[in-house]
């Protein structure tokens, strides 16, 4: 109940109805009718997103995330179902879609043993008509028996989510530079050596459990990454 609580507030807090605080919890248990312990994870997962500020004694506050012509996507939102600090209207165009088994060079990128039954998906995305990305990504069978052809025109994640009740709990994201490889240039259309920001990304569910690897090469002009770090350590 809390995530769905959490992708709510997002919601909101996009769409403009808090500006400048979250209502205090009170307001919010009686506007959700959820308990204190509810509320106050759901605002924990949305603070985690790099959305709010906490203020001893004030609350928390709405945090801005704008970097001046730039199109700023929040990847530390990217897993909440139905979230629109990841763009959620982008268009797909699949270029494979099948199930292989992960060679030595997939399972040490995946730190899985080598024959590991994987789906694979390689497509190409796009937002308000122009490329955003080439995405490779890789679902091990054993957690995701079943992917659907529907799933993978839109949102993967939240199909997980839907279906088995599976969500992201932690990533580990390596951000680089890459040079497009003759195929990558190829299905995107773009210079062969051209380059590209690129983000590789390993996703957890609970207990540390892999549940994907992917490989996002990103092409949409003007493209901002935002990522929120919290340091555990402060008050």
């Amino acid at each position: 109940m809390y995530r769905d609580i959490a992708t709510k507030l997002v919601n909101a807090i996009q769409d403009g109805q808090f500006e400048v605080k979250l209502p205090t919890e009170a307001q919010l248990m009686a506007h959700y009718h959820a308990s204190r312990n509810t509320i106050r994870k759901a605002i924990d997962l949305v603070y985690q997103q790099g959305l709010l500020r906490r203020v001893q004694g004030s609350g928390y506050f709405i945090t801005t995330i704008q970097l001046q012509h730039k199109t700023v996507v929040n990847l530390s939102a990217r897993a909440m179902p139905s979230s629109n600090l990841h763009p959620r209207e982008l268009v797909s165009k699949i270029l494979t879609f099948d199930t292989i088994h992960s060679d030595p060079e997939l399972a040490k990128q995946m730190g899985i043993p080598v024959d590991q039954e994987l789906y694979r998906v390689i497509r190409l995305r796009y937002w308000h008509n122009q490329l955003y990305c080439l995405e490779k990504a890789y679902y091990l069978r054993s957690v995701v028996p079943y992917l659907s052809t529907e799933a993978i025109n839109q949102s993967i994640w939240d199909f997980i989510y839907e279906a088995y009740g599976i969500g992201v709990a932690n990533s580990d994201d390596y951000l680089s530079l890459t040079n497009l490889t003759e195929e990558e240039a190829q299905l995107m259309q773009l210079g062969h050596g051209d380059t590209y920001l690129a983000l590789d990304s390993c996703n957890y569910y609970k207990n540390n459990s892999l549940l994907d690897f992917s490989h996002t090469v990103f092409a949409y002009p003007d493209l901002a990454l935002y990522f929120h770090t919290t340091n555990l350590s402060n008050p």
